[in-house]
């Protein structure tokens, strides 16, 4: 992949739904670990109080930040070097 891609992104270049690519992204993360490829996450972040959502193991855009509670969320971005 050259690009770092978000899940909807993802989702329009396959042209499947955006929930059927955060289904399938674990198991990607893991095939490509398995294989000696790094599977990069660039956390999601909060667009509000801009905190970084960098302990967050779930691949998915989080709901609310923690910080401030609010929900302009950045979505993550997803890279396999």
């Amino acid at each position: 992949m050259e690009d770092e891609l978000t899940s909807l992104e993802l989702s329009q270049r396959l042209r499947i739904s955006e929930k059927e690519v955060l289904i399938h992204l674990p198991h990607i993360k893991s095939t490509v670990e398995a294989r000696k490829g790094r599977f990069v996450v660039t956390p999601a972040r909060c667009l509000e109080c801009d905190f970084p959502f960098e302990d967050r193991r779930r691949l998915s855009k989080p709901g609310r930040c923690p910080r401030c509670k609010g929900e302009h969320i950045a979505d993550p971005r997803y890279h396999i070097v």
